[in-house]
C-alpha cells in the first residue's frame, strides 16, 4: 500500500488541506474508488476505510492481479468533514458540482481540478455518494443511462437493484458524468445511510465492490457469485408525497415489503401531537427510500416504492 497526497492547498492559520489517496498494485490505472465529497457523508468515508483495510490485506497476500493499479480516495473534503458541514465551509459550494474543475477558479473548482487530474484515466470508477434529501435507501448501484457505462458491467456488483436515470443539466458538473466523458466506466454506489454508520449496509456494499473486482479479474476473490440485479429506471419509482408539513414519523423501513394500503408514515402537529396526515402505500412493493429527517414540508416525496 502506498499512501500519497492527491491534492494539497496551503493553509494560512491551520494545517494544510489535503486529499489523501491509497494505491494498491502496480501497472495500468484500472479502478478508482472515491468516498465522501460532502462533510456529512460519514457512511461513505467508513465504507472506503473498510476497503483500504481489505485491499491492503489482498496486496500482502499477492491477490491483486499483475499489471493492475487500484486507487482509493476516502475523502475529498476533510475540512467540511471536520466540522460536520455538508458543503464547503466558506461559500457553501458542492465539490461534486464543480467537475472537471478549473485550476484558476474558486477553491472547490481547484479541488475538483486537482482530484480529477489524478483520477480521469482509470478504466473503472466507483463513487460512494449520497442523495440530496435526507433518508435511507436500499443499497443499490446508480448509473446514468446515457454514457459509457453499461448495465452488464453494473451487474457484476451483485446488488439487488440497478437504477438508471436520464442525464439532467446539473449532472454535467458531477464526477460520475465527467468520468464517463473521459471514457471511464463510472458507477455510483448508495449505502443505506449517510450521516451515521450502519455496519450491515456498509458490509453489503463493500462486498459488492470486492465481488465486482473479482469478476473483472482485478483481484483474486473467492465470492464471485452473481445475483440477477433488477434494473429500474428512476421514472418507475412510485413517489409518495406529503400534503401537510409537520413532524415525520415513519412506520416502515427501507427494504420492507408492503401491500397496497399499508401505513407508511404519519405527519404530526409539532405542538399537539395530532395526526395531520397518514400516508398509505398506493401499490404493493418494496420501500426503496424512506425520509429520515424528523421534519417534513408539504408536497415532499418522502417515500419511494418499487412496485411489484
Amino acid at each position: 500500500m502506498k499512501k500519497r497526497t492527491i491534492y494539497e492547498i496551503k493553509g494560512l492559520y491551520r494545517d494544510n488541506f489535503r486529499v489523501t489517496g491509497y494505491e494498491f498494485g502496480k501497472g495500468k490505472k484500472s479502478l478508482c474508488i472515491v468516498g465522501s465529497m460532502r462533510g456529512n457523508e460519514v457512511q461513505q468515508l467508513y465504507c472506503c476505510s473498510l476497503l483500504v483495510k481489505k485491499f491492503k490485506q489482498l496486496e500482502e497476500e499477492n491477490r491483486i492481479a499483475p499489471g493492475v493499479k487500484i486507487l482509493i480516495i476516502p475523502c475529498c473534503n476533510p475540512y467540511s468533514m471536520n466540522i460536520q458541514k455538508r458543503f464547503w465551509p466558506i461559500d457553501n459550494t458542492d465539490i461534486n458540482r464543480m467537475f472537471p474543475g478549473y485550476d484558476l477558479g474558486e477553491t472547490t473548482q481547484r479541488i475538483a481540478d486537482g482530484v480529477f487530474r489524478e483520477i480521469s484515466e482509470y478504466d473503472y470508477g466507483i463513487q460512494f455518494t449520497s442523495f440530496y434529501m435526507p433518508g435511507e435507501f436500499v443499497p443499490h448501484v446508480r448509473m446514468m443511462n446515457e454514457g459509457y457505462s453499461d448495465v452488464e458491467t453494473a451487474q457484476m456488483f451483485g446488488l439487488p437493484y440497478i437504477v438508471r436515470r436520464a442525464v439532467r443539466p446539473y449532472d454535467t458538473a458531477t464526477l460520475n458524468y465527467n468520468w464517463q466523458v473521459w471514457d471511464t466506466k463510472a458507477f455510483s454506489l448508495y449505502s443505506s445511510v449517510t450521516t451515521r454508520i450502519d455496519d450491515t449496509s456498509a458490509g453489503q456494499v463493500v462486498l459488492s465492490v470486492l465481488r465486482f473486482c473479482g469478476n473483472l479479474g482485478l483481484v483474486k476473490y473467492s465470492d464471485r457469485s452473481l445475483r440477477a440485479s433488477r434494473v429500474i429506471d428512476d421514472t418507475e419509482l412510485v413517489s409518495v408525497r406529503t400534503e401537510k408539513s409537520g413532524v415525520f414519523v415513519p412506520q416502515v423501513k427501507a427494504g420492507e415489503r408492503t401491500r397496497e394500503g399499508t401505513i407508511l408514515a404519519h405527519i404530526l402537529n409539532a405542538y399537539t401531537g395530532e395526526i395531520l396526515e397518514t400516508l398509505y402505500a398506493p401499490v404493493s412493493g418494496v420501500v426503496f427510500f424512506m425520509h429520515s429527517d424528523p421534519h417534513t414540508y408539504a408536497n415532499t416525496a418522502v417515500v419511494k416504492l418499487i412496485e411489484e
